[in-house]
């Protein structure tokens, strides 16, 4: 009898919760968060394939501009999100691009404007298990400087704005009282979303790239809330996030 290292199991075979073997999926992945959202992302595809679909990840690929591409969704918050990190690395991924919903935390953030993240505050409890507190969850420097790019000529077209910032990575939707909004904004915080400090985190770790490109769902400090009727103006900046990541994804040849 032996202790299982994790870190070893199953290296070379089907991944056990994305359902993806070797050999199935391209090199970049880009990842919303809901596997209904994937579907968006495939709308930019040609030749598109559904690879799998188990628990909350789905996974399609398909081709844009000449570069074969997937979307995996990571379903909601750090721990599943790490694991379809992990997973898709075992399998061939090697660039990450979340593609989610966000909510603003400065004033003038409207939704569907573009927000790109630079670093995320770590306030989950996923990345501890991972590496000390004291260490950043940052994305590709190389990949935020493209997304950035393409999000500022892409919302600019559409009449809509892009931002670039500090993001933070919470794991208790519901626990996000107004104190810590304010707490928060008043640290100069751009966003606020469940999963790319994961992200970061383990990508560092395996040696490879991540960046992330949000929505903006609502604007928690100008009492823009969550639930106003605005899914035309989100879903646009869904499909502008995708977009934007895309572009990246031919610009850098991931």
């Amino acid at each position: 009898m032996s202790t299982v290292d994790k870190s070893q199991a199953g290296l070379t075979e089907r991944q056990y919760h994305i359902g993806i073997a070797p050999g199935e999926v391209s090199s970049v992945a880009l990842l919303p968060g809901d596997p209904f959202r994937v579907p968006f992302v495939a709308e930019f595809l040609t030749g598109v394939k559904e690879v799998a679909h188990n628990r909350e990840h789905r996974t399609m690929t398909g081709w844009y501009k000449g570069r074969h591409i997937t979307a995996t969704s990571t379903g909601m918050g750090c721990p599943s999100t790490a694991i379809a990190v992990e997973e898709l690395a075992r399998v061939g991924v090697t660039s990450f691009i979340r593609v989610g919903s966000s909510a603003g935390l400065q004033p003038g953030i409207a939704p569907g404007d573009l927000l790109v993240s630079e670093g995320s505050l770590r306030a989950d409890g996923t990345t501890d298990a991972y590496l000390p507190r004291g260490f950043p969850a940052v994305p590709d420097l190389g990949l935020t400087v493209a997304l950035t790019r393409h999000a500022e000529r892409i919302a600019a077209a559409s009449g809509t704005r892009a931002f670039t910032g500090i993001s933070t990575s919470s794991d208790a939707f519901y626990a996000e009282t107004p104190a810590l909004i304010t707490e928060l904004s008043g640290m100069g915080v751009l966003n606020i979303e469940m999963e790319a400090s994961a992200m970061y985190v383990v990508a560092r770790l395996r040696g490879l790239r991540a960046g992330m490109i949000c929505a903006c769902s609502s604007n928690l400090v100008d009492g823009d809330s969550l639930y106003s009727d605005k899914n035309a103006a989100l879903k646009g900046g869904w499909m502008r996030s995708i977009e934007a990541a895309l572009e990246t994804a031919v610009e850098l040849e991931l």
